[in-house]
């Protein structure tokens, strides 16, 4: 599975957002329409809340990619 550090400057990201931004959705809707059939995992649980809060040290997985969210310096 590939790895991909998406790091925030803000307090927290919405897992849809998370999952466009790190190329592992090609589009919102499709990260949308991911998450509500429940093909997509945080923290190793699937999530079916698209607007889920990520904040830095949350993991999601989705399309073969594990995208980790993390602070501007790099730190969980």
């Amino acid at each position: 599975m590939k790895m991909e550090k998406l790091c925030i400057d803000t307090e927290f990201i919405r897992l849809q957002d998370a999952l466009k931004l790190a190329g592992a959705a090609e589009t919102g809707g499709q990260a949308k329409v991911a998450v509500q059939d429940g093909l997509v995992k945080v923290n190793g649980e699937t999530c079916l809340m698209r607007g889920k809060k990520l904040r830095p040290g949350d993991r999601a997985e989705y399309n073969g990619l594990l995208v980790e969210i993390c602070s501007p310096d790099g730190e969980k």
